[in-house]
């Protein structure tokens, strides 16, 4: 996989001492969501507090910090920008005080009409803090006249179209809701009678919380010390446009993503892989991390031995003081190294789960062919990635995605490998089975789910009439 990135995880955790920590745990397992920000908020009851900076989660927490975070409510956010810069004002979680209280929001996804609806409440004065696509939401609340936190995010969210799981805390309440659509995956979990929220069930895992079920497309889910209570939001919701790669790529391969298991999906779309498009070989290894599963399937499918021959360096931190031109390739290399005496005189499959640009793939069938490799075979275990996408994945344009303007013989040759093959578009629907209608597969297809209209920063300027708030029986 190269250059292509998910932008954020959320954590919430409802009526628990020792929320700060917990969250700061939570956020912990959902690094590999996001590492440019970090941030918490919290409430005791009646403040909040919140603590936000730039870096990892364990270089912006510390002991000293987390003490200092009272309450028994709690909010956490990791971010990868896709839409504004990486910069402090764009870390959450988003903290306001406004004329009914305060009130905190961490958001995943993308509004894709965000620059029309900011455009619309500037011409009415609204005043922005930062250039992120959550602060509309926060406005739009502040705009509403509803009688109730829930209610006023209602409206909110009924003017947004595109992806957004997101959880919201005031001083007493906590709420979580996923877009209509359902794009980017939430949990809800029970720890010891608190409620728990969080991108992936990964994070509910560390803390030793149970895994109860999906917040549905279009829910909304509020919680007090009165219980918490479920609402249908939208009127929109036709079907389920889930983002397939949280089973490709984005999601920690221990989680389940959409009520299934991301290890064993990667695993049979190896299989299907190896069903579809075999050769022989001596060994199959993966690209690691995320394409260890599929090499594991790819190889129980095939007969052909599984192999590690490229080592992954775990501790490459965020930046790093890069060579000139002494060192030929060293974003990748500083991150995977082969083993040659493995590789040496071998004929090699090599296992990705997706291909962008095209330049990391070269770049390892060079590194191979370098440490001896006789042949390389690279296979893979997604359909080729010909269109951007718009609901929360930080994909190149449209333009400088390979798979867009080149046959995969062509791509083939760019990367230099003996041959290539892509898992096909059916292949992969049938690993998903009988929910397969219930995937957004965009950026493979083209078919987008949710429409938009490209802009100079490609987003939708479209807005739509509110709809009404419902709750669910």
């Amino acid at each position: 996989m190269d250059e292509l990135r998910e932008d954020c995880g959320v954590f919430g955790i409802w009526n628990n001492a020792d929320a700060a920590r917990l969250t700061y745990l939570g956020l912990y397992a959902l690094q590999h969501r996001g590492q440019e920000s970090a941030g918490i908020a919290i409430s005791d009851g009646s403040k909040l507090y919140s603590y936000k900076q730039m870096g990892y989660v364990n270089d912006v927490f510390n002991e000293h910090i987390l003490s200092m975070l009272h309450g028994k409510y709690a909010i956490g956010h990791v971010r990868y920008s896709t839409y504004g810069a990486s910069e402090l004002r764009n870390a959450q979680p988003f903290a306001v005080e406004y004329k009914n209280g305060s009130l905190a929001i961490a958001h995943n996804g993308n509004i894709v009409n965000y620059e029309g609806i900011r455009s619309r409440l500037e011409g009415e004065g609204s005043i922005f803090q930062s250039t992120m696509d959550t602060e509309v939401i926060v406005h739009l609340i502040a705009k509403s006249d509803g009688p109730s936190t829930h209610e006023r995010l209602a409206y909110a969210l009924n003017e947004l179209r595109g992806a957004y799981s997101l959880v919201v805390l005031t001083e007493n309440e906590l709420i979580a809701a996923r877009d209509p659509n359902g794009f980017r995956p939430l949990v809800i979990g029970e720890l010891n009678g608190s409620m728990v929220f969080a991108s992936e069930t990964c994070a509910l895992d560390l803390i030793g919380a149970r895994y109860v079920r999906d917040v549905l497309a279009g829910e909304m889910i509020v919680v007090t010390n009165n219980g918490m209570r479920s609402y249908l939001f939208s009127h929109r919701i036709q079907r389920a446009s889930q983002c397939i790669f949280e089973h490709i790529y984005f999601a920690r391969p221990d989680s389940l993503i959409f009520g299934k298991s991301v290890y064993s999906i990667r695993r049979a779309l190896g299989k299907a892989l190896g069903a579809e498009s075999s050769v022989q070989a001596d060994m199959v290894i993966p690209v690691p991390d995320s394409g260890v599963p599929a090499a594991v399937g790819f190889s129980q499918q095939t007969g052909i031995p599984f192999q590690m021959a490229l080592i992954r360096n775990h501790y490459v931190g965020r930046t790093f003081i890069q060579p000139r031109q002494s060192i030929r390739d060293f974003n990748v290399k500083v991150k995977l190294n082969p083993i040659a005496e493995v590789i040496a005189g071998k004929r090699i499959i090599i296992i990705d789960d997706s291909i962008v640009r095209g330049t990391t793939s070269r770049t390892l069938v060079k590194m191979l062919r370098d440490s001896g490799a006789k042949e390389v075979h690279m296979r893979i275990s997604s359909p080729p990635i010909n269109y951007s996408c718009y609901y929360g994945i930080d994909t190149p344009t449209r333009a400088e995605l390979i798979s867009s303007s080149h046959t995969v013989q062509e791509i083939r040759d760019f990367i230099g490998a003996d041959s290539l093959e892509y898992l096909s578009i059916d292949a992969l629907r049938g690993v998903v089975g009988e929910d397969a209608d219930n995937f957004c597969y965009a950026c493979f297809t083209g078919n987008y789910p949710e429409p938009f209209e490209l802009t100079k920063r490609d987003h939708q300027l479209i807005l739509f009439d509110e709809g009404r708030l419902n709750v669910r029986p």
